[in-house]
This record gives structure tokens, C-alpha cells and sequence, in this order.
């Protein structure tokens, strides 16, 4: 189920644009991930999308390959390349999310998707209503600077 209307308009015209105008950008940072790291340098993860539906979303990759499927806190900190500090920091990571916006799997604007394995985090989104609205590229947890 995705949105309808204005927003879903605005969502498919900014994330088009987006994603245009950052292509020079995403194509140097897989050129450097390949570079520094053997593995693909883009990363596709199953995540919760709307309805509790689940949906690939994608990220370039910042982990080194092998790295366990945890939350990003959870992770160790040793996992993350030196590459792919730079592009979290920069969020450059987050831009392959463009191409989930475009196929109706995420809004621009929304509650970031959790893993299926966080299922407290599941339940207790599904219980507030958080999950019948799309996940989003950015949200208040970022504004807020929580992971």
C-alpha cells in the first residue's frame, strides 16, 4: 500500500531529481568502496516496511562483507571501513534509498525502517500505528540524532 496524492507526487519528483544529480556523487563512493574493501558496493537489507510488510531497502555499503545483520549500534565499530565512515557521516550511504522512494517501498519523509529482528521494536510500532505509515529516507529520529 503506498500513498497516494501530493505527497507521493512530491515524493517521486524530488527523489528523481535526487537521485539524478547525485549519480556523479554515488558512482565516486562505489568506485571507492570497491577500492578499499573486496565486496559489491551496494547492500540491500530486508527491513519493515508499511503494514509491517517486509521490503528491500538500499543502502551502499559501509560494513566490511561478513559483517552480522545487527542495528548500526550494535554493530561493532571495527566492522565499518574507512570509507564507510566517511560516507555515514556524510550520509552519502543513504542515498541508494532514493530507488526505494521511487518504487513506493519508502517516503522521503518517515519513520526510518527497523530490522525484522527487532521485533520488541516491531511490536511496540505496530501497538503506537508507526507502522501503517511508509518509512522514510530521513525523520525525526535523524533531526533528533538518534540511530
Amino acid at each position: 500500500m503506498t500513498l497516494k496524492g501530493p505527497k507521493r507526487t512530491f515524493d517521486l519528483v524530488v527523489a528523481a531529481s535526487m537521485l539524478v544529480a547525485s549519480s556523479p556523487v554515488l558512482l565516486v563512493a562505489m568506485l571507492a568502496i570497491k577500492a578499499s574493501s573486496p565486496g559489491p558496493a551496494l547492500f540491500s537489507q530486508t527491513r519493515v516496511g508499511q503494514g509491517g510488510v517486509p521490503f528491500r531497502c538500499h543502502k551502499l555499503r559501509t560494513m566490511y562483507r561478513g559483517t552480522p545483520s545487527l542495528p548500526t549500534h550494535e554493530a561493532p565499530p571495527q566492522s565499518v571501513t574507512a570509507v564507510g565512515k566517511a560516507l555515514r557521516r556524510a550520509k552519502i550511504d543513504e542515498l541508494p534509498q532514493l530507488w526505494n522512494v521511487l518504487k513506493g517501498e519508502m517516503s522521503l519523509v518517515g519513520p526510518r525502517p527497523c530490522l525484522p529482528t527487532q521485533t520488541e521494536l516491531v511490536e511496540r510500532r505496530r501497538d503506537l500505528g508507526v507502522l501503517s505509515a511508509l518509512p522514510g529516507m530521513t525523520g525525526l529520529a535523524q533531526i533528533r540524532g538518534i540511530d
